[in-house]
């Protein structure tokens, strides 16, 4: 891929994912909107900052302003390394089916693509916990924020896990699938209630 897709326009982004084409596909489409749901716990806080009525937890937002920049940061990375991913287990189906290296081929580049969507439904994770706290300690002003924050967070964090889950069920190395398989789920069995559940007090704030 010649030019990161993080480097487009929104615009062009959009058309490429329209675009038939193998990538960016669903799993960039997850990391932008973690990309888009930890910005908003970042816009909050940046509004937080240096106002005398929350001088009280002005260390915390600083705190939580690094950290939401390094997950926004990954999320972006993601959309990258999930593309670069992807592309060559597209490849792999291309191989003649009676090519012997085509099964081995396919398994270690099926493995491979696991790794972008696990690790963007991890952030998925860090951004619910720091949208919790921001709802808490932040602005009242942007409780609307911190909500739409959460929700999208909650998009990614499940999104993320079907990319999981369908590479997933094709391997035959089934203590990878179930490993993998085990985390996802016990991301979602964690983190959506809590997204809800931020959204829900923000909302009613």
């Amino acid at each position: 891929m010649a030019t990161k897709l993080t480097n487009h326009t929104f615009d062009k982004l959009a058309e490429e994912l329209a675009a038939k084409v193998p990538v960016p596909g669903g799993g960039g489409a997850a990391a932008l909107v973690g990309a888009l749901g930890v910005a908003l716990c970042s816009m909050v806080g940046n509004y937080t900052v240096g106002k005398k009525a929350y001088a009280g937890v002005e260390d915390d937002v600083q705190r939580m302003l690094a950290e939401a920049t390094k997950v926004r940061q990954r999320f972006m990375d993601l959309v990258q390394e999930d593309a670069d991913a992807f592309e060559p287990l597209s490849r792999a189906y291309a191989i003649a089916r009676d090519d012997p290296k085509r099964a081995q081929t396919i398994e270690d580049c099926t493995k491979a693509a696991c790794a972008a969507p696990l690790e963007m439904m991890r952030m998925s994770c860090k951004a619910i916990e720091l949208l919790e706290e921001m709802g808490q300690k932040g602005s009242r002003m942007l409780l609307s924020d911190v909500a739409c924050g959460a929700i999208l967070s909650r998009a990614a964090l499940e999104a993320a896990s079907v990319n999981v889950f369908v590479n997933t069920k094709t391997l035959k190395d089934r203590e990878f699938a179930a490993a993998a398989e085990a985390e996802c789920n016990e991301m979602l069995a964690t983190f959506v209630p809590r997204a809800d559940a931020c959204a829900a007090a923000a909302q009613a704030r």
